[in-house]
């Protein structure tokens, strides 16, 4: 896995000469679930996929669903979920819940081998939580499925800011 800035990830995309659109996974990692989006064909648009368990020991079931993932939705960049300070930086190393931190969970991906070729970006997550929290509340759903709603809609949360991001900022730059 290699780590690129955020722009950068989105113009490889585009520049990268394909028959097939290249897509972006987007990561909600949580102390117990890791939510899941996808953008779209045209990656405008961020879409909730699904939610992985995550445990200390699963990590290379993790890395193979991921590959399985890339594959079949021809993903070419991962954007992970990652807490910033109020500047922007990254705020006290991705520590969550149980301690872990973002950048060991991304290390231990790293090392089982199977998404050398992977790139990855982290975009800004504060909030997004809280704030699928507060739609969800009202709906009364069973708690089970309201924790999976959460982290998927906090993976699209996040992906859809990269993604109105990169697409804010790549129109900008002139054509030739």
């Amino acid at each position: 896995m290699k780590y690129v800035k955020p722009l950068s990830l989105a113009v490889g995309i585009s520049k990268t000469k394909t028959s097939v659109q290249r897509r972006l996974l987007g990561l909600d990692v949580g102390d117990k679930y890791v939510g899941l989006a996808i953008s779209d064909a045209s990656n405008k648009k961020a879409l909730p996929l699904s939610v992985l368990l995550r445990t200390k020991t699963n990590i290379d079931l993790m890395a193979t669903d991921f590959q399985n993932l890339i594959s079949k939705f021809s993903i070419s960049g991962l954007v992970v979920g990652y807490p910033l300070d109020r500047l922007g930086n990254i705020d006290d190393v991705g520590i969550i819940d149980d301690g872990v931190g973002m950048d060991t969970f991304i290390e231990e991906l790293h090392k089982t081998g199977k998404l050398e070729d992977v790139k990855y970006s982290y975009w800004d997550e504060r909030l997004s939580s809280k704030a699928v929290e507060m739609l969800l509340e009202p709906l009364n759903i069973h708690q089970v499925k309201k924790k999976t709603m959460l982290d998927k809609c906090a993976a699209v949360g996040i992906l859809q800011g990269y993604l109105d991001f990169v697409n804010k900022n790549i129109m900008r730059t002139p054509s030739q």
